[in-house]
């Protein structure tokens, strides 16, 4: 797998932090952070991919029962997670401006050198234009390259 300059200055870091954690085998490799609307769509697609590479994700679609508080799991999720990844779409978007769940995720995600954007049918300067902390950072982008390329690098980016 070819990573571009970009790529390697920013996942070395995030990399780095994943190694230091690594002792920690309670720890899920990956919290997936992700608009509602596209758990069914892009979420499931990459959750579904990295799983098919060995990759443990916490998925609030799997991994909040029913009837459980909602922002309490996702706060266990963040708390025993390696690395989030933050899929970046349109719907995102609208989401943290509206300062739903997401943006909360995102909040706790920005605080830590734990995290990769994935920016998928959207750009970076759009993202820059509603986030610009999470803007600045750079990441993955399935206009690149297709979702299961992003999946190898985040894969590898979290092998221990």
């Amino acid at each position: 797998m070819l990573y571009t300059p970009t790529e390697v200055r920013a996942l070395t870091p995030v990399r780095e932090n994943v190694e230091k954690r690594a002792s920690q085998p309670e720890l899920r490799d990956v919290f997936l952070c992700h608009a509602w609307d596209v758990r069914k769509g892009a979420a499931k697609e990459l959750h579904n991919l990295l799983e098919l590479k060995g990759v443990s994700v916490w998925f609030s679609e799997k991994d909040v029962l029913l009837g459980s508080p909602l922002l309490r799991e996702i706060d266990k999720g963040l708390a025993k997670s390696r690395v989030g990844i933050v899929l970046v779409t349109p719907a995102f978007l609208s989401r943290i401006r509206g300062e739903g769940i997401a943006d909360k995720e995102l909040s706790v995600l920005l605080a830590r050198e734990l995290l990769v954007p994935i920016v998928h049918d959207t750009t970076y300067e759009a993202l820059r234009d509603v986030s610009p902390m999470l803007g600045s950072r750079s990441g993955l982008s399935t206009a690149e390259e297709p979702m299961s390329d992003v999946a190898t690098k985040l894969a590898e980016l979290v092998a221990v």
